[in-house]
């Protein structure tokens, strides 16, 4: 062990910012990504959107749809119990992957 070799702070450092650079860039590529995020949903709106009961299916409905009804629940203008606090946990990108994933699911007849 040489004690007398000074520390070099930058080292550890390059591989970290490298990583972090590349963390966007390697989510984008997931191809599982939207339906990961939309996993969050099943337990409310069903596997795939196909909500069972009173609650409201996602499956089919237009992306643009969807969207506008998370940003109602982000801002308080749609009452709900949990929906306003779970909507601001994501990001528009996020919203954007999961409004897609469940407009591409079929709607239960």
């Amino acid at each position: 062990m040489n004690l007398l070799r000074r520390p070099q702070p930058l080292r550890g450092l390059v591989p970290a910012a490298v990583l972090l650079l590349a963390a966007p860039w390697a989510a984008a590529q997931d191809p599982h990504l939207a339906r990961n995020l939309a996993a969050t949903c099943a337990n409310c709106h069903g596997t795939n959107g196909n909500a069972k009961g009173d609650m409201k299916p996602l499956a089919g409905l237009s992306a643009e749809k969807i969207i506008a009804a998370v940003a109602d629940y982000r801002s308080g203008n749609q009452p709900a119990t949990i929906m306003h606090q779970i909507s601001k946990g994501y990001t528009e990108e996020q919203i954007r992957l999961v409004a897609a994933y469940f407009a591409a699911q079929p709607a239960r007849k």
